[in-house]
């Protein structure tokens, strides 16, 4: 899978997250093996550390993104030659779980990855815990791994999170355009995420700044395209 230009560790605001952030930098330098699992809801950034993971192990070693949830209709032949990677980040785990064929595929994964000095990172809603596993023994060595929770970003994160992204972007935020899209807009960062790239090439295209007129321009003609 392609990862996305934007899924790199700079443009991740640590915040309350700054453990599963160290955990997730060792493991893509090689230091850290063996089964690491990201758990919290959604829009807590499980899928941008995972990605941005993947991205900078890649720099060093062998590594892929397989999010199971975009997946899961092909069938567990997906799986097959995984192993012969040196980090899998697989998304969306939780997707699978309570699936005895899915599991038993993950498991054998599992133990080649372990057998070669792989390293397996998942990302799932919950703990491993607190799943309902078809097979006791794969649920028993997640838990048994580094599980790391990723906690909500509060509003004022959010806003240092948003800023982050546009800096990274080379994209002008001023402070009222950030307030009204704050109370205007969904607050998961993957929503707010969307919606500034969106803003940016649309700025980009009509070498506009993001004032608040521009935007209102901009999510108007979106709403008259969907009609």
């Amino acid at each position: 899978m392609r990862l996305p230009d934007r899924a790199v560790f700079a443009s991740f605001l640590p915040a309350r997250n700054v453990e599963a952030l160290e955990h997730a930098r060792r493991i893509a330098a090689g230091e850290v093996g063996g089964l690491t699992w990201l758990c919290g809801p959604p829009g807590s950034g499980k899928t941008h550390l995972l990605q941005a993971l993947c991205a900078a192990a890649s720099e060093r070693m062998r590594a892929g993104y397989v999010p199971l949830g975009a997946v899961v209709a092909l069938g567990v032949g997906v799986l097959e030659g995984l192993p012969q990677l040196d980090c899998l980040c697989m998304d969306d785990i939780d997707r699978v779980v309570g699936q005895i064929e899915w599991e038993r595929g993950i498991f054998a994964l599992l133990r080649e990855l372990e057998d070669s000095g792989g390293r397996l990172v998942t990302a799932a809603s919950a703990p491993p815990a607190l799943l309902s596993w078809a097979l006791p023994d794969l649920g028993s060595r997640c838990a048994a791994g580094a599980v790391l929770p990723l906690r909500m970003l509060d509003e004022p994160e959010q806003r240092a999170a948003l800023q982050l992204r546009a800096k990274l972007r080379g994209v002008e935020l001023p402070q009222e355009t950030l307030n009204w899209l704050l109370r205007r807009f969904p607050r998961d960062m993957g929503s707010l995420y969307e919606l500034l790239d969106t803003l940016d090439e649309a700025a980009l295209v009509a070498q506009r700044r993001l004032t608040i007129p521009f935007i209102r321009e901009v999510l108007s003609s979106a709403a008259r395209r969907g009609h």
